[in-house]
């Protein structure tokens, strides 16, 4: 008998199209970070940027997307990563239960499949998003027993329950082996100007750079902006970007960071939007902070101090 006890399935709404309080319309910044982009299935991200959020935006050989403002010398470059660690689905058991395994890339901290236990999750299947849940164990077959001697919850550990009952079941709503698997997004604003959800750094720090450079002020030469893919995976889209539209005299690269939420800080590579509880489904960010991120950039980008 499995010694596991399966939580209810809950639908869940993907992007919710509401911020919290007086039904204000949500920012754009909110609902990027709704969106999920795992290493190496970033396209569905793309499509956005491409077809929506960035007019005249191309998708280049790497999957990233790229927009080209200005013209002439000097020639620079700003990229936001796109990617996100995850997990894809491993194999679809007799039961209608599905084991994962990590995605390729960094894994951001040695407790990070631990935030699966007994998590809603979103499986991104043939046909869109499938809400799913992780299995806990049950504590009627485990009382009584000795806990140390437990090894804590790993990937190997998790079975995702998406109310199938056998595998054909799990395939009839478009799962298969390597389908993305992230935890479930529903972006949280708390505090004054505080917003919360998985990836919330690098989501905020993108949205920022979507906002300064669809502002349309002149530009100084050539700036090429690009959000990049597999970033987590040897830096592939950055790389592409750089060989394809290079050389450049400069580069920037925005990203989130750990630290206290706030103003973006230096780095050596561009600027890091700081977030607290960083890697974790809780990971939060200052909007504010999102905002002094996207003036500067703006301010990079035509060239001015």
């Amino acid at each position: 008998m499995r010694r596991f006890l399966f939580l209810p399935f809950i639908a869940i709404a993907l992007f919710p199209c509401r911020a919290l309080g007086q039904g204000t319309p949500i920012s754009l910044v909110e609902r990027f970070a709704g969106f999920t982009a795992v290493t190496g299935f970033e396209q569905a991200v793309v499509d956005t940027l491409v077809g929506e959020l960035l007019p005249g935006a191309i998708r280049d050989r790497s999957g990233s997307a790229v927009l080209v403002l200005g013209s002439g010398a000097p020639r620079r470059l700003i990229a936001c990563p796109l990617d996100e660690p995850g997990w894809v689905v491993g194999e679809v058991e007799a039961e209608g239960y599905l084991t994962l395994r990590r995605a390729p890339g960094r894994l951001p901290s040695p407790l990070f499949d631990q935030q699966l236990e007994g998590h809603r999750v979103t499986l991104f299947g043939r046909w869109g998003p499938v809400p799913g849940v992780v299995a806990v164990r049950s504590v009627h077959l485990t009382r009584g027993r000795d806990a140390g001697a437990d090894n804590a919850f790993s990937v190997d550990d998790a079975r995702v329950d998406v109310g199938a009952n056998r595998p054909e079941a799990a395939l009839a709503l478009g799962i298969a082996v390597l389908s993305p698997v992230s935890l479930t997004k529903k972006p949280s604003r708390y505090g004054t100007d505080l917003l919360a959800a998985p990836m919330a750094g690098r989501r905020a720090a993108c949205a920022a750079l979507i906002l300064a450079a669809r502002e349309g002020k002149p530009v100084t030469g050539t700036v090429v902006v690009a959000f990049v893919t597999e970033q987590n995976l040897l830096q592939r889209g950055l790389r592409t970007v750089r060989r394809t539209q290079g050389p450049f005299v400069e580069e920037r690269l925005v990203d989130g960071g750990a630290g206290a939420p706030g103003v973006p800080t230096e780095s050596a590579e561009g600027w890091l939007l700081p977030a607290a509880h960083a890697t974790t489904a809780v990971e939060t960010v200052s909007l504010a902070g999102a905002d002094s991120l996207q003036a500067r950039i703006g301010r990079w980008i035509a060239g001015t101090p």
